[in-house]
C-alpha cells in the first residue's frame, strides 16, 4: 500500500547510568523532548543506555523474562504517546530500545539486531557495542550503542574498539551486511574518549567550564583527534558542541567531581550514504538538537539527546497483510494474504491488547503456517486463511489487535495491524491499518 511520507524525526537518548536505578523524581519527559507544548512527536526513538545494573546470575533471566528497569521507565511514558517498543538489544550493562508511533509499525521491514563484544580481548561483554538496523519507507537505518575502554590514557584501546565493532559486526539483512552499508548510521554511546594532555588538570578544566570556554578543551578532544586523523571513526560527522562535558560528576549534583578530568564520553555521531542509488530521492540527514540534560543527576553522567529529520521515500509501495471477518465467538480470525505474498512457516499472528506498546506483549500467537483455508460457498477461497484462538484469553470488556510478523531467521517485518476488535461474542469487520 502507497503512502506519501517525505521524513522521519528520529530521537536519540545515550545514557550511562552508572548502576543506578530510575529515581522518581526525575520526570524522563523532559529527556524525551516531550513538553506541553510539544507541536510534533518524533517517529522514532532510539535509546541507548550503558551501565544498567545486571548481576550475572540474573542475566539470563533478565534477558528472557524481564525487561530491565530504565527501559521499562522509558517505555512507561512513551506508551502514553501512542509509541510502541519494536526491539531491544541487550549485552550485559549495554541496552539499546527502539521505539516507534503506532502509526508506522506496519512500515518495518528487516529488523535485526546484533551486538558485539570488545571487553578482555572480545571475550567479555562488559564493553562493546549493541545494535537495531531496519528499512522503513524504502531506506535503511542502523543505529549502534557501545560502551568503549575507560581511562584517559588507554585511547588506543579505545580505537581498537572502533575498529573491531565495524570488521566483527554483521548483519543478514541483503546489501546492508555491515553497520557503515546502511543508507543513516548513527552511533552513540558512552564512546570514553577523554581530554588529551596532562597539562590542564581537572581543577583548570572545571575553571575553563565555568568561563563557558568551551573551545579551548574541544581543541584537546580525542575523539575529534582521532576522527581527524582517521584512526576511528572517521567515517562520521558529529554536530558543534556546545554543552558541558558530560562526565565525570558527583552523584545527586551538577558539579564536577574532581578526581577524573572532565570529559564529553558520551556522544552521537552519523552518517548519510549520500550516493546516487536512488532515482525518486537524495537522502539527507538534518539534525535540530544536540545537548546534555545536566538536571538528571542519578548517575555520575549526563545524559545527551539528538533530533534529526532523514528524508524518506516518499511513495513507497509496502507489500502487506490485510485482516479481514474477526469473528472471536467463532475462535477464528480470518486474513487475506496480497497475491505476491508467500507465508513462511515462521510468521506468526500474535493476539494483543488494542493498546499494546511493546511487540513482546502478545497474549497468544499462531503460526500462520498453521492456519487454515476458509471457504466462500463451499468453495476454498485462494487469498483468505484463518486461524483458531482460545477464547478463555479474551475478555468482553477489552479491546484487541491483531499483527502479523514474518520472521526470517533473525530478520522480522510487521506486514499488518488488524482495526480494534471487541472481546468474545461480537463480530466484526477487521481492516489492516497499512
Amino acid at each position: 500500500m502507497a503512502h506519501s511520507v517525505e521524513q522521519l524525526r528520529i530521537y536519540f537518548v545515550t545514557y550511562n547510568v552508572a548502576t543506578k536505578f530510575p529515581h522518581p523524581r526525575e520526570d524522563l519527559h523532559q529527556l524525551l523532548g516531550i513538553t506541553p507544548d510539544s507541536k510534533s512527536k518524533p517517529d522514532l526513538y532510539f535509546i541507548g543506555l550503558q551501565e544498567v545494573k545486571s548481576q550475572p546470575q540474573n542475566i539470563v533471566l533478565d534477558y528472557i523474562l524481564f525487561e530491565d528497569p530504565w527501559t521499562k521507565a522509558f517505555r512507561e511514558v512513551l506508551k502514553k504517546y501512542d509509541y510502541v517498543k519494536i526491539r531491544s538489544q541487550r549485552l550485559q550493562g549495554l541496552v539499546l530500545n527502539a521505539f516507534c508511533l503506532r502509526k508506522h509499525l506496519s512500515h518495518l521491514r528487516l529488523i535485526e539486531a546484533q551486538y558485539t563484544k570488545t571487553g578482555f580481548g572480545g571475550m567479555w561483554g562488559n564493553k562493546g557495542a549493541v545494535s537495531i538496523r531496519m528499512n522503513t519507507y524504502g531506506v535503511s537505518i542502523c543505529v549502534v550503542n557501545t560502551h568503549l575502554t575507560p581511562h584517559d590514557h588507554l585511547l588506543a584501546d579505545r580505537i581498537a574498539d572502533y575498529n573491531t565493532i565495524v570488521t566483527d559486526h554483521t548483519f543478514t539483512a541483503p546489501f546492508t551486511s555491515r553497520i557503515l552499508y546502511h543508507d543513516y548510521i548513527f552511533w552513540i554511546g558512552d564512546l570514553n574518549f577523554r581530554l588529551g594532555g596532562e597539562e590542564l588538570t581537572a581543577v583548570e578544566i572545571d575553571l575553563l567550564v565555568k568561563r563557558k570556554q568551551l573551545k579551548e578543551l574541544l581543541e584537546r578532544d580525542q575523539l575529534r583527534k582521532v576522527m581527524k586523523e582517521q584512526q576511528a571513526f572517521a567515517e562520521l560527522n558529529e554536530s558543534s558542541i556546545t554543552f558541558p562535558p558530560t562526565y565525570k560528576y558527583e552523584f545527586d549534583s551538577q558539579e564536577f567531581d574532581l578526581k577524573r578530568r572532565p570529559s564529553w564520553t558520551d556522544r552521537i555521531l552519523y552518517k548519510v550514504n549520500a550516493i546516487d542509488i536512488y532515482d525518486d530521492i537524495e537522502i539527507h540527514a538534518e539534525q535540530h538538537t544536540y545537548k546534555s540534560h545536566p538536571n538528571y543527576s542519578v548517575s555520575d553522567h549526563k545524559p545527551v539527546t539528538g533530533e534529526f529529520d532523514i528524508v524518506v521515500k516518499p511513495n513507497i509501495n509496502d507489500y502487506s497483510v490485510e485482516f479481514q471477518d474477526c469473528t472471536v465467538e467463532e475462535n477464528f480470525i480470518s486474513y487475506k494474504l496480497q497475491r505476491d505474498f508467500t507465508p513462511s512457516s515462521t510468521d506468526w499472528i500474535g493476539l494483543f491488547l488494542n493498546d499494546f506498546s511493546s511487540l513482546d506483549d502478545y497474549i497468544i500467537y499462531e503460526y500462520a503456517s498453521r492456519s487454515k483455508p476458509t471457504s466462500v460457498s463451499g468453495e476454498p477461497h485462494a487469498n483468505m486463511e484463518r486461524i483458531s484462538y482460545n477464547d478463555s484469553a479474551l475478555r468482553l470488556s477489552e479491546m484487541y489487535c491483531l499483527v502479523y510478523v514474518a520472521q526470517r531467521g533473525d530478520l522480522i517485518e510487521i506486514l499488518g495491524v488488524s482495526s480494534e476488535f471487541s472481546g468474545p461474542r461480537r463480530s466484526v469487520e477487521c481492516v489492516s491499518s497499512t
